[in-house]
């Protein structure tokens, strides 16, 4: 976690983003003004985790790393990618030999993301530092521009890498499990329904997200952040 930085109130750009605890708590204070209802939410929730990661290749590829598997295997697939030299960069993606995908135990449409997504940094066509202090609709937009890049991993990337304040992963399945058992519904709402269930929680809806990953987690006794 990060102890540190700038006040919310400051920006990135012209995104308001989240930096430290005392912006967590400043959003949670918010939403529970926004939506009473979470406040019981928040105590079965205990801490709320904030997680952030430098924005940039590594914190991308580690989110592709991390879709569709469990946490304990991509944690194992992203320590066998890192190199003896420091952390994953583009460069050091792309020098490496055809099959090393294999070796990781990434599954060929990642590995085929990952190279794309390499290119593109390493040849300038897209900036993923410059890319977290544009507008959340812009930089969503520009992300899954890219072949390999959907909805969830772009929205992922904007919380954890950028601190974008604003952003739910409606189609996250634990959010919608989450949302589900904490307000007792018959069954997970989709993606659109939950997108719609969301707007309560603007503009604090990437608090919202961690709130609701923690309730799960809780609930369920095992991490579920989409960020180690």
């Amino acid at each position: 976690m990060l102890s540190s930085g700038m006040d919310l109130k400051r920006s990135r750009g012209k995104v308001r983003v989240i930096s430290n605890e005392k912006d967590m708590e400043e959003g949670l204070a918010s939403l529970f003004v926004l939506d009473p209802r979470l406040v019981a939410i928040a105590r079965e929730a205990g801490p709320v985790p904030l997680r952030l990661r430098e924005p940039g290749f590594a914190g991308l590829a580690h989110i592709i790393v991390s879709q569709m598997v469990s946490r304990a295997s991509a944690e194992a697939i992203w320590r066998r990618m890192q190199p003896a030299s420091g952390l994953l960069s583009a460069e050091s993606y792309i020098l490496l030999h055809p099959d090393a995908w294999r070796e990781f135990g990434l599954s060929r449409a990642k590995a085929d993301t990952l190279t794309r997504i390499a290119q593109a940094v390493a040849s300038g066509r897209i900036n993923l530092q410059a890319l977290v202090q544009k507008p959340p609709a812009e930089a969503l937009a520009e992300l899954t521009a890219q072949k390999g890049i959907g909805p969830w991993t772009a929205e992922v990337y904007l919380m954890f890498c950028g601190g974008h304040v604003d952003v739910f992963p409606a189609g996250d399945v634990a959010l919608q499990a989450a949302v589900a058992a904490a307000f007792g519904l018959a069954e997970r709402p989709q993606a659109k329904v939950l997108t719609g269930l969301a707007e309560i929680w603007s503009p604090w809806r990437s608090v919202a997200a961690r709130l609701f990953w923690a309730y799960y987690a809780a609930k369920t006794r095992r991490d579920v952040l989409p960020i180690g």
